[in-house]
């Protein structure tokens, strides 16, 4: 029987399991997650709503959407999308930040399907998803286009692919690893290879190839002296995020 294929780079994954206790902690090594989600969950909220006509302004506006978040970590993503009224399956390849997130939510009170596998395994299950929540991910796999490849067989035709992740220039090696890694401290040294890093062209031929439409481009942007980010139509030189959808 042939093995299942995967792009998933163990050394990346267990970079993640030795930091899975600390998910919910806002001052620990996922601090910059926490400070950017408000940022990340208005972007994917307004990109969901407009690509499916949707109300925000009512209670569970994404009810009847089924959602994975791949690469999903604790939760940080699957629980709002959750409380959103979206059917949310949440992936990692980091066995250890499962345990971490079913707690959570159980808190919480959310019923969150939460799953130790991979894009490429859930793809050749034939699972399929509404929108796919696929956000700092791709610096992380061995293979980009496989691993696109596989998260676009995972969306529903006329389906929302949202994608993060780390420009590659000199800024983005400043801030995303001098910056976080060794100045601030607000991510283990190694966390981030810049070679991995992709930029929005080449990210966004990536995705073509994969066979989705790329439909926006938007800048995540930290801001030191307000310390807090927002979003740019315009700066997308060091985090930023795409939409792209599945031809109906």
């Amino acid at each position: 029987m042939q093995a299942q294929q995967t792009t998933v780079d163990a050394n990346e994954v267990a970079k993640f399991e030795a930091m899975a206790a600390e998910w919910w902690d806002p001052n620990g090594k996922f601090k910059p997650l926490h400070m950017l989600n408000p940022c990340r969950l208005e972007y994917i909220t307004s990109q969901i709503a407009g690509e499916f006509g949707l109300d925000r302004s009512v209670a569970k506006p994404f009810e009847g959407l089924r959602l994975l978040d791949i690469g999903c970590g604790g939760g940080l993503l699957s629980e709002p999308m959750a409380r959103l009224g979206a059917t949310v399956v949440g992936a990692d390849a980091a066995e250890r930040n499962l345990p971490v997130a079913r707690i959570h939510a159980e808190q919480s009170g959310l019923e969150i399907d939460y799953r130790h596998t991979t894009a490429e395994a859930m793809a050749a299950a034939g699972e399929q998803f509404d929108v796919v929540l696929n956000m700092e991910v791709v610096e992380h796999v061995a293979d980009p286009q496989a691993y696109l490849d596989a998260c676009q067989q995972l969306l529903k035709p006329g389906g929302l692919m949202i994608c993060s992740t780390i420009n590659r220039n000199a800024k983005s090696f400043a801030m995303a690893i001098v910056g976080a890694e060794y100045v601030m401290r607000w991510l283990p040294k190694g966390t981030h290879e810049w070679n991995k890093f992709i930029t929005p062209d080449e990210l966004c031929a990536l995705i073509s190839k994969a066979g989705l439409t790329p439909v926006d481009r938007t800048g995540f942007v930290f801001n030191p002296i307000t310390w807090g980010w927002s979003l740019s139509s315009r700066d997308l030189s060091v985090n930023y995020v795409t939409a792209s959808t599945k031809p109906s």
